[in-house]
């Protein structure tokens, strides 16, 4: 298969659910409460997530999931119920339906968390306020790298999909899935080999990681709620439908992918939080996770039909090897 043929995913569907769909669903939890509003939120590139406005109960969440990926709901609520111990700062499940008695979807109404998006405030901070939350960030990942599991591997409806025995095993499969994707969808066979080869010769670096740990593998300011006014404190961390059980400096390397060098508030934040690596080749594991995400970055746009993104992302991979 070649990019032509391989068709696009669709980003951010907009998936049918109409107002009385939403108070049949709302009433299986509050019997009594009345619909305000819907609105759509922005995010959930893979899922429609909708804030319900309720007249004698507190707002919720809806998100609901489209026909190709109905599996992302069981996921959902299997990483959230790993993290019951970090309190208010994680959504409650309320319900999760994956009957299809209401609307065609599965789909989970879940608790809303208190204030904004981190991404909206971030402009408008100083860069003292920035170190200091992503600092607050940093020690909340931690708290969630802290969750041991049993193999390395995506996380999956029930746990871990496919079991690895090691990260270097996860981590090996991982970038030889990418790199046969990498060539179906155009990329260069020359730097696919190069790639290939500069991963190999680094391999040890995986080792160092023994026990699989929870990551959110998505965690940027358009997934974590701060307060609206005054200093930035976290109020809540969501979207968990990329978690895996890796090594931490896989999440934290996810993390700062997208930082420039004007965000080095941000990075000295994050990294602060998240404290003593208590590994001696960190950086150069990070940078070997950098080019991970880099190749997986490729293939995702390629995947949504981004092509005016690649020859970056390709310029990137070859300085990575």
């Amino acid at each position: 298969m070649t990019t032509s043929d391989a068709p696009s995913l669709k980003l951010k569907p907009r998936l049918p659910v109409s107002a009385d769909q939403v108070q049949a669903i709302i009433r299986r939890i509050y019997p009594q409460a009345s619909l305000l509003g819907i609105t759509e939120l922005h995010g959930g590139e893979i899922s429609t997530v909708l804030e319900i406005a309720l007249a004698d109960a507190r707002p919720c969440i809806l998100k609901v999931y489209p026909e190709s990926l109905q599996w992302k709901m069981a996921k959902e609520v299997y990483v959230l119920g790993l993290l019951r111990n970090l309190g208010p700062a994680i959504p409650k499940i309320l319900l999760a339906d994956d009957t299809r008695s209401v609307i065609e979807l599965n789909y989970v109404l879940m608790t809303k968390l208190e204030g904004v998006v981190l991404g909206r405030r971030a402009a408008t901070l100083s860069e003292t306020e920035l170190f200091a939350i992503y600092a607050e960030m940093g020690a909340t990942l931690r708290r969630i790298n802290d969750v041991m599991l049993d193999s390395f591997g995506y996380i999956g409806p029930n746990g871990v999909w496919t079991a690895h025995p090691s990260n270097q095993a996860y981590m090996s499969a991982q970038f030889d899935r990418k790199l046969r994707e990498f060539l179906t969808r155009g990329g260069d066979p020359a730097l696919a080999a190069r790639l290939r080869d500069s991963v190999t010769a680094r391999q040890q670096l995986f080792e160092a990681a023994i026990t699989p740990r929870l990551c959110h593998y998505d965690f940027h300011a358009g997934n974590v709620l701060v307060t609206s006014q005054g200093a930035p404190r976290l109020t809540g961390i969501v979207d968990f439908e990329n978690a895996t059980s890796g090594d931490p400096l896989m999440d934290i390397a996810k993390a700062l992918y997208y930082f420039t060098p004007k965000d080095a508030p941000k990075r000295d934040g994050l990294l602060a939080g998240c404290g003593q690596m208590g590994r001696p080749d960190w950086q150069e594991t990070l940078g070997l996770y950098r080019l991970y995400c880099t190749l997986e970055l490729w293939c995702w746009m390629a995947q949504i039909g981004k092509r005016e993104a690649l020859a970056d992302l390709t310029s990137e991979l070859a300085n990575g090897v």
